[in-house]
Parts: C-alpha cells; structure tokens; sequence
C-alpha cells in the first residue's frame, strides 16, 4: 500500500477536525510527488478522489510551500475555470442549492476513522489478484478485459456491480463496459461529465454513499441498490486509458486497503490495454513481434512458475535472448538511500560478474516516475561514465522499472558490448518482459513479507512460552518468588532478561539496592542453556579485597606436590554454569585488573598460584552505582566497564512499580507464613492503601522486612496499619500521610526491637478501646486468647 492510498483517510479526519472550527464542506491537501508534478487529494462529506498534475494546473495559492492564509474569491476561482483546483471548486448554481440542502445533514457523514489496514489481509488479496495477470495479458481486447474483472471474488474486492470505461484520446466520451449482479441498466456511451482538466489529471475516487450525492443519486445503478462506490483511473505512465469503478450494495464505505488493490486490478487492465493498443496500431511486421512475444510471455511464465526468481534467472536470459539480444542482464533492487542498488539476480559473461551493489544512474535517481531508459553508448554519455557497467566495456543498454503499488523499487537492465544494439521499437516488448519479472518478484516479496511475519509471530509465541517457563519455574523455587509483577516495566526487564538468555554475552544489571537484581540474574540462568549447571553468587562489597579474590580465584598455600593446600574459588565452582558478581563497583583496582582477563580471556590464576586456568563460566555482574560516573572520577576502569556493559538491564525501583506493590505482597506473605508456621489472614485495605502510597526507598528488600514484622505482630490474624512500621526519615507522599492520619497509625521513628515495639502497639490498642479487651483484640487482628498470652506476656495484664 503506498502514501497515496493511506492519505485519503488521514485528510478524511483531517475534515472532521476543521468542520469543529469551521463551516468546512470539503478539503484538500496539495503536496509534491517527488519530481516536478503535485498530487492533489480532496475529501468532501461524499467521499474522496485523487488527482495528479503539473505544477502548472495548480495555481500559487495552492501550491506547497505558502506560508501565509489565503482567502480565494469567486471571482479568482472563475477567472482560471481551466485549471484543476479552480474547476473542482467551482459548482454549478444547482450543485449550490443541493449542498445546501445538505448542509444540515453533513454530521451525518462524519464517521470514526477506520482501523488500522491488515497487512497479511492485504498481501493475501494482492497475491490473489495477481492471479489475473496472465488472464488480462491474453484479452484481445475491451470486453475481454472487462470479462477478466468480473471474475474478482468478493473475498478480495467486495461488489455488485461492476463497469469499464474506455476513454477517447480526447477524453471528450467515454464507452462503458458494465455487468450487473440484477442486469441493472448502465449507459453504453456518452460525453465525459467532467472537464477534461480533472479527467487528465484524476487518480481515483471514492462516494461514501451514491444516495446522498446531489450528482449520483439519480444513476440507474443507484436504483438498483448501489449504496458505495470506488472508481480508479486506468494509467499508462501519465496518460489515462479508462476508469474502472465497482459499487457495493453495502452501505460500508470503501477503505485504504480496498483502494490498494482497486489500484493494482488498474494496472493489470492498463498492461493490457496497452498491449491491446500497440497490437491495433502496428504494421503487420510488429503483429509478427506481438506473436513472437506471446511465445515468449508463455514461455516465461513457465519458467518463472516452476522456481523462485533467483535460481530461474539464467533461463530467463536464455529464452527472452531470443527477441532482445544481450550480453548481460541485471535485475537489481533500489535501496534505502534511493542511490543505490542490491543485485538481486544477474546473468553475465563468467569473466565479469557483477557487484554485490551498483550505482543508480543519475537521470533516475530524481524521476521515480520514469518508463524507461535507452542508452545507445554508454562510452559516449557524460553522465554513465562512473558506472560499473560503463567501465566494464558496455556500451548500450536497455532499462526497464520495476515498480510495487506505484512505488519505484527497482530496475531491469538489458545490456550489449554492441552500440546502439536498443530502440525505441524494443521498448514495448521490454516492459512486458520487465512485467513478468516484476509479478515475480512481487510474489517473492509478499511470501517473504508473509514469511517474516509467521516468523515473528512464532518467535513471539516461542519467547512468551519461554517467559512464562522460566517465571512459573523460579515461583516454585524457594527465594524466587520476588519475579513477581505484571507492570509494564517490569515484563520489560523480564523480556530483556530472557533474550540476554539466550546468549553467552555478558549481562550487567543496574539497579537501586533491593530492586531484584539476584532474582533477575538467576532468572538469566534459568533460562539459558546452563540452567541444570551451577548458580555461584558473590557479593563483592561483603568482604575485604584479598579475602574476596581468594574466595573468587581460589588460593594454594604451602609447597608444591602433596604439601600444598589448595583451596577452589567460585570460579571452579561455578564451572558450566553463572558466576553473578553483585556489587561489582565496590571492586578494589587491582581486583578490577584481574577481573578484565576473566571477562576478556577467560583465564584466571589462584591466589599465591603460578597456573592460569580457564574457565566457561558465564558472568552476570549487578551494581546500584552509577558506573559511567564512576569511569569519568577515575575509580572504575573505562575497559572493564565496557566490557560489562555489553548487555545492560536496568531495573526500575519498586516506587515506579506500584501495580506490583500488591502481587509481591501477597506472594511474600505466603513465603513468609511458611517460614514462621503461621501466615496471617491477609492485608487489610487501609494496609494495601500504605504499601501502595509509600516511597520505598529500600525496594522488595524493605517491603519484605515489614511484611515479615507485621506477620509476626498479627499472630496469625490480619495485617492492619498498626503492624507496618515505616521509616519515618523517608520522604512520605502526601496520599502515604493522608492514609496514615485516616487510619489513625504511627510511623515508628526506628525499627527497634520487634518486642518492643509489639508491646507498644498493644498499649495503643487497649488506650484506643478504653481498655475493651474485645475491642483492642479486634483492632490488632488477634482473638481474645492471642491478645491473652501477649497481656501476660508483657505483663499488662
């Protein structure tokens, strides 16, 4: 689908948006095509059509590039009625009264923007239009054509009535070709309706709806329940053959995606009656040529159906030898920068192969709108000369566009040692070679695009399966269960984390204290293909420098042979498996050294020891300092951070995570209850509201601390707000202090002693409840008997 055809439902909107501003009735937007000629979509409460001319046609005030508001009388308008914007603007006295008797039912007309185009849909109904290709290529000629169209199913266009009209060289009048579902009445021939300005320039058009358009809602075909209609313009090259217009029963209106493919039935019909035209007006010599190139069209059609375009290029060359000699023949592909092409398939001399990519010629770089190219000696043309082809000893050549939905992707190159071996004569018989190859590579390229897409779809399904293994895994682990959390952060870092599992690459995790970072590293491990090796994790900021290189490198102590005591580090531990080093910027710089031959070379030495040894031991490092900082203050080496850094993965702390403040707690609560054999009843919503609205500042580690009191306070019953003690040194929310003066809670000023503070909280109960017993058992989430044993406990009693 190109630009063009996704443009009309942006300007569509575009009019919904300007009719809330202003009396708006219609819009249109000109911009440029890429060479000297303007395309023009106008949108009306009717519909949409398309026009494209040159800059000529359309006055200054209309042209891109204005920068100030113009007003545009009557009177200016009627001044250049010739011209295309003047004369679609310009309405008749009796097309005035009808639009506004319309007026007030344009809000009828302004519907929601239809969704977004399917792209597999869409290819799939290219890919069964073009079908009818070699259907259309042997229709001798009008009626043929239109016998071709009507064999369309509904599945790829949806209509019920169907015309083609041929238009005269003039463009004066118009013969129509029609066929009807009901046998409704269609008008056999009759003068053009438009001035020829618009026919010259017209691209397509759409009508929303043919019983409220003041010049269709008269036609036969809309009494025979025709409701929308969409109409394209038959072009060959800048000149308008015919139009080809289908019309539904069915009041939806046509989209982008019906557009593309209305537009590519267009083509095929404008080959065919091109090919029907040269075949009327040549002498009988060029008769002989059109059955030479019947022969040649079938013949390859059956090459290029038995095989992919690549593989089937040399017989290509050998049959289409026969009508256009040639010493070499290239059909290559334009890439992103529009300069220059990748080879897709070639036929050449063995001595003088082509490049993997070639220049663009100059002359077609600008033109994307070119229909061939002829050059009788490439030697003697001052702009071929820094070519490829040029300065390999070609001296004529034959181009030819290879074109997708209007959009230039390409070219077929015929070429000889011999000047002038090209005319103007093979010009024909060479586009319909090119035809053939561009339906191919057309084919090619929509199963390669639908290729990709199942690929991506089941690479997707593959990762998610995958995700979901690994997390379903590490739940049922004890210590894993943090990897809890749906936000979209955090399945970020899970997804991250599952494709650096998927690789040997070294993986730094960057995060606050507390965000995770073991867990999100074990589940690196898990998913990769170490998972049934060993998990080896250290915390470099726990131990002193020769005491941790010991631990890590392992250490030989004494004599050689039996007298020497050999003690293996982490890295033989961690052999065939991970070797997660938290906290690595606590690394001391000799450490830091000995750690870049690890990560470089995978070799390492004992402490006290002379052998280096190697190890496979993936690294996972993890660090809460800001390490590129670190870098630029000297106290980390720029080397070894680069090294780490290869794959990084920053986690987000648990106060931009606050969808999963609640999953983790009730997945703690439960790992926590197994550990003091007696998991609380559960969080009260006066509880749920603190743990979302507070700051966090320690991450999953702190929610875990005063989950894990406030399950031991409960005794069992429900966590309230008086069993969560919050450190007050952090800086609150407003809705966190809110809750907390509702609620009637403390924030404790420290931690302390659980006892202490357990016996402080049931002080409070008993005050507030005026020494109710009941009443404070109640509100500390306790029976009568647990609040019993803690009375005597604490001997108020």
């Amino acid at each position: 689908m190109n630009g063009s055809d996704l443009l009309c439902e942006g300007v569509r909107a575009l009019l919904r948006s300007a009719a809330g501003c202003v009396p708006a009735v219609g819009l249109g937007v000109v911009r440029r095509d890429g060479s000297a000629h303007l395309e023009v979509e106008y949108v009306d409460a009717y519909g949409a059509t398309a026009y494209r001319a040159g800059g000529d046609a359309v006055a200054a005030a209309f042209r891109p590039g204005q920068t100030e508001h113009r007003r545009v009388e009557a009177s200016e308008l009627e001044a250049h009625a010739a011209r295309l914007v003047e004369s679609r603007l310009l309405l008749t006295a009796s097309q005035i009264d009808a639009l506004e008797s319309l007026a007030a039912c344009v809000p009828d007309y302004t519907r929601p923007l239809a969704a977004a185009y399917d792209e597999v849909d869409l290819l799939r109904r290219l890919e069964a239009v073009e079908q009818l290709l070699p259907a259309f290529f042997h229709a001798h000629d009008a009626a043929g054509i239109y016998d071709r169209l009507s064999e369309i199913q509904n599945d790829v266009l949806r209509f019920d009535f169907a015309a083609l009209g041929i238009l005269s060289d003039d463009l004066e009048r118009v013969d129509v070709y029609a066929r009807t579902v009901s046998d409704a009445p269609f008008p056999e021939s009759g003068p053009m309706p438009f001035p020829r300005v618009q026919t010259d320039a017209w691209l397509y058009r759409i009508v929303d709806d043919l019983t409220a358009h003041p010049a269709e809602r008269d036609h036969p075909v809309v009494d025979a329940g025709g409701r929308t209609s969409i109409r394209v313009a038959v072009r060959l090259d800048d000149r308008i053959l015919a139009a080809l217009n289908f019309t539904s029963r069915d009041a939806a209106p046509y989209t982008a995606v019906d557009l593309a493919v209305t537009r590519r039935i267009a083509e095929y019909a404008a080959l065919a009656l091109s090919h029907q035209r040269l075949a009327e007006q040549a002498p009988r010599a060029m008769r002989t040529r059109g059955e030479k190139s019947d022969l040649i069209d079938e013949e390859l059609a059956a090459v290029l159906d038995g095989g992919d375009l690549q593989s089937a290029f040399d017989r290509v060359s050998t049959v289409v030898q026969k009508v256009l000699p040639h010493d070499a023949l290239l059909l290559a592909v334009r890439q992103s920068d529009g300069r220059r092409a990748k080879v897709y398939a070639s036929k050449t001399p063995a001595t003088r192969p082509f490049p993997t990519t070639v220049d663009v010629p100059p002359r077609l770089v600008g033109d994307p709108h070119w229909a061939f190219d002829l050059v009788a000696d490439l030697q003697a043309a001052p702009d071929q000369q820094h070519l490829w082809t040029t300065q390999n000893g070609y001296r004529a050549t034959l181009r030819l566009p290879i074109r997708l939905d209007d959009d230039f992707l390409g070219g077929l190159s015929f070429l000889s040692f011999t000047p002038a071996q090209y005319g103007v004569a093979d010009v024909p018989l060479g586009k319909r070679i090119a035809d053939r190859v561009a339906l191919t590579f057309a084919r090619e390229r929509g199963a390669l695009l639908l290729k990709r897409a199942d690929e991506a779809i089941g690479r997707a399904a593959r990762l998610e399966a995958r995700l979901r293994a690994v997390v379903e895994e590490l739940d049922a682990r004890a210590g894993c269960r943090t990897v809890v959390g749906d936000s979209n952060l955090w399945r970020h870092v899970l997804t991250q984390a599952t494709h650096a599992a998927n690789s040997e690459t070294t993986v730094l995790l960057v995060g606050e204290g507390g965000t995770g970072k073991e867990v999100v590293a074990r589940f690196v491990h898990r998913a990769s293909l170490r998972a049934n090796g060993p998990f080896v994790a250290v915390n470099c900021a726990a131990l002193p420098e020769q005491l941790l290189e010991a631990e890590l490198f392992g250490c030989e102590r004494g004599g050689h042979g039996a007298a020497a005591h050999i003690t293996s580090g982490h890295l033989e531990q961690a052999v065939g498996g991970t070797l997660f080093l938290d906290e690595v910027g606590e690394l001391s710089p000799s450490s830091q050294a000995k750690l870049l031959q690890l990560v470089d070379e995978h070799e390492f030495q004992r402490l006290g020891g002379t052998q280096i040894f190697r190890t496979d031991a993936r690294i996972i490092a993890a660090t809460n300092h800001d390490l590129e900082r670190a870098v630029a203050d000297g106290d980390f080496r720029a080397d070894l951070f680069e090294r780490l850094d290869a794959f990084a993965i920053h986690l987000p702390p648990l106060r931009e995570r606050r969808d999963d403040i609640l999953p983790l707690s009730d997945a703690l609560l439960v790992e926590i209850g197994r550990g003091i054999g007696r998991p609380p009843a559960g969080l009260s919503h006066a509880a749920r509201s603190l743990l979302v609205d507070y700051r966090w500042p320690g991450n999953v580690r702190e929610l875990r601390n005063i989950l894990e009191r406030a399950a031991i306070l409960c005794g069992g019953g429900e966590i309230t707000v008086e069993h969560l003690a919050f450190n007050v040194a952090t800086k609150l929310t407003p809705s966190f202090v809110a809750n907390v003066a509702a609620a009637g809670a403390g924030v404790a000023s420290s931690p302390g002693d659980l006892h202490s503070m357990e016996r402080v909280m049931i002080e409070q109960a008993l005050h507030t409840a005026r020494f109710n017993k009941s009443k404070a058992a109640k509100v500390l989430g306790l029976t009568r008997q647990q609040l019993y044993v803690r009375l005597r406990k604490y001997g108020l009693e």
